[in-house]
């Protein structure tokens, strides 16, 4: 079994970019759990918001069987948007961070066009999101690939890599 998630910041590309690479390898596609819980919350979202997003979403992770199994996100989303939203790291996060194995990340670059939509905050710090990500995979020593330029170049790198592993 493969996994592989796409991570980055809002607006980078990672849930049309997913969504087609688990069509084309005919993997099992998991979405993202927080558009689901915020778009159902009638209130301003908070700290523990994100943990109860973050324990649905590692559920997602670890019941799944198929061969490919592809993250629109992830846990390093959810611990990079606590800290950066919240200006504090929770434990809780960081363990299901640390639980989760991924075999390969997809970093979206912003390079593509701001997308608006009711549930993004941050159309103007994209490119500091990215660094923030950037450091925190290296930090990790995670296996990574930065993925930008246009939609099938996005497509035709993460091919390329998949086949290389």
């Amino acid at each position: 079994m493969l996994k592989i998630a796409f991570t980055g910041p809002e607006s980078s590309g990672k849930t049309t970019l997913s969504k087609r690479i688990a069509e084309i390898l005919n993997g099992e596609w998991h979405e993202e759990y927080a558009r689901e819980y915020l778009t159902n919350l009638n209130r301003a979202y908070k700290q523990k918001d994100l943990i109860e997003i973050a324990i649905k979403q590692n559920e997602k992770r670890v019941n799944c069987n198929s061969r490919f199994q592809i993250y629109d996100t992830e846990m390093l989303v959810i611990k990079i948007w606590n800290d950066f939203k919240f200006k504090k790291e929770n434990q809780q996060i960081n363990d299901l961070l640390d639980q989760q194995k991924i075999d390969h990340y997809f970093l979206c670059k912003p390079d593509i066009p701001y997308e608006d939509d009711p549930l993004r905050e941050n159309p103007d710090n994209r490119d500091e999101l990215f660094e923030i990500y950037l450091n925190a995979l290296n930090q990790k020593e995670l296996p990574f690939t930065i993925i930008q330029g246009t939609p099938m170049q996005r497509i035709e790198k993460v091919l390329e890599i998949l086949k290389a592993d």
